[in-house]
């Protein structure tokens, strides 16, 4: 269903008026040059980064937000509105509203869209979207098992779209150290990489949560998409009543992993980056977890786990070591990290020196012209829009997305099996191992199966 924005604040029943847009909202780029972008999922990351970042830029135009929940896609229809109301100086609604994605992309006045909802719902979407001749900017981690991540990367690459997926440390803004990190790296300024450490946080449990009354105005059954069927609680979906606190979502396993996705593909990405791995991934892998024994949260606790690459490099990912990635080599070492918390309600650390080496002469080495250079990329949404726009490289191309989801998929199944596994990084199949081969999909339901 379409929504105006004051028909979703109340009872999500009006249709919506047509959308007429000012050329002085975009300038040199009304409106014809602009690109078109709806935004699924309007919850805490869309509000507070996809939309926000987006919005900075005037050749880009959000037309559409599209929520199963009516109150956040009320409240995400206000949000577009008043900040395109501050940049003419007067009134402004003509932020268009859907409760099914469905109808978003198949609009034809849009050209692309930000895919912000749960982990469960990242591939799927991305399909439906790329199928649809959408232009996507997917929230990491790219897919909630390998095999759909695979179909992801697969669609992306038979559809011609541009997909971004959002992984944030791979941008020159607002994080430089880590290509300057990777870029050391590769250029031999460790020596030969031989180890790499992850840290990573875990998740606490939490306590059993009983049945309650789905909200009015929620299509839970929407929100639950390919997963199995269960009783509504607020504690599994997301605060009603606010979006600054992290959903209770994200430490269910039947919609992602825990933090071994949520930042490892963050880490694990990087650490690709700087081993030349990113279209590859481990041989073998292995470790151990703790998990809740009780409780409606049941992601992973503290754990462990370890992997062999192909030429030879070992990683360690912990919740034990601190959080970022190290790169040791046989004459030296870097790490690199975010310092500390990115948004108030993420896991935090002390404030330490984001980029750090053994030697400091490691940091101020020059990288020469016949050297590697990696690709020197503006913030994520600018560097997505200029490939929408000219064609240019993306920084995180779906296909790299889905080599860092996929090897932090492996090592939550090497918490889940206990034992170790080899894994053929080529076909995409564990060897000799047919239980965790099962582990690498989940089935769908089939109203919104793939």
């Amino acid at each position: 269903m379409q929504l105006t924005r004051r028909g979703a604040m109340k009872t999500g029943v009006a249709l919506a008026a047509p959308m007429i847009v000012p050329a002085s909202v975009f300038g040199r780029n009304a409106p014809s040059n602009r690109i078109t972008v709806g935004a699924i999922g309007v919850g805490r990351i869309s509000r507070i980064h996809d939309i926000k970042e987006t919005m900075r830029h005037d050749d880009a135009q959000i037309v559409a937000v599209c929520d199963v929940d009516v109150r956040r896609l009320g409240a995400g229809q206000q949000l577009v509105d008043d900040r395109y109301a501050a940049k003419l100086g007067k009134d402004y609604s003509g932020t268009r509203g859907y409760t099914d994605y469905r109808e978003l992309i198949a609009a034809p006045d849009i050209d692309a869209v930000l895919i912000s909802t749960p982990d469960h719902q990242h591939a799927p979407l991305a399909i439906h979207a790329v199928r649809a001749g959408k232009h996507v900017y997917l929230q990491k981690p790219a897919s909630l098992t390998i095999a759909e991540g695979r179909a992801m990367a697969d669609a992306v690459k038979a559809s011609g779209r541009m997909l971004q997926i959002g992984s944030q440390q791979r941008g020159s803004t607002p994080w430089p150290q880590f290509r300057r990190a990777c870029e050391l790296v590769r250029n031999g300024r460790i020596g030969a990489l031989k180890h790499v450490e992850i840290g990573l946080p875990g998740d606490p449990s939490g306590p059993d949560a009983p049945a309650m009354p789905i909200p009015p105005g929620l299509n839970y059954d929407a929100w639950l998409g390919t997963t199995p069927e269960t009783y509504y609680t607020e504690m599994r979906v997301h605060p009603q009543s606010s979006f600054e606190d992290r959903p209770g979502w994200l430490r269910v396993e039947q919609f992602g992993s825990g933090m071994i996705t949520g930042w490892g593909a963050h880490h694990i990405d990087t650490a690709h980056w700087g081993m030349d791995m990113e279209h590859s991934g481990p041989v073998e892998i292995w470790g151990k977890a703790e998990f809740p024994k009780s409780g409606l949260w049941n992601v992973h606790g503290r754990f462990e786990t370890h992997a062999l690459y192909a030429n030879g490099v070992t990683m360690t990912v912990s919740g034990a070591l601190p959080n970022g990635v190290k790169f040791i080599g046989d004459k030296g070492w870097i790490f690199v990290t975010r310092s500390g918390a990115v948004t108030a309600s993420d896991p935090s650390g002390p404030q330490i020196d984001p980029l750090q080496a053994s030697d400091p002469k490691i940091l101020s080495s020059v990288i020469g012209a016949n050297e590697v250079r990696l690709l020197d990329a503006p913030e994520q949404h600018r560097n997505w829009l200029d490939a929408v726009r000219t064609g240019a490289p993306l920084s995180a191309p779906a296909e790299i997305g889905h080599r860092a989801c996929s090897t932090c998929l492996l090592h939550w199944i090497a918490m889940k099996t206990g034992r170790r596994l080899r894994w053929d990084p080529k076909a995409e199949r564990f060897i000799g191992d047919e239980e965790a081969n099962r582990m690498l999909s989940r089935p769908q339901r089939a109203k919104y199966a793939v």
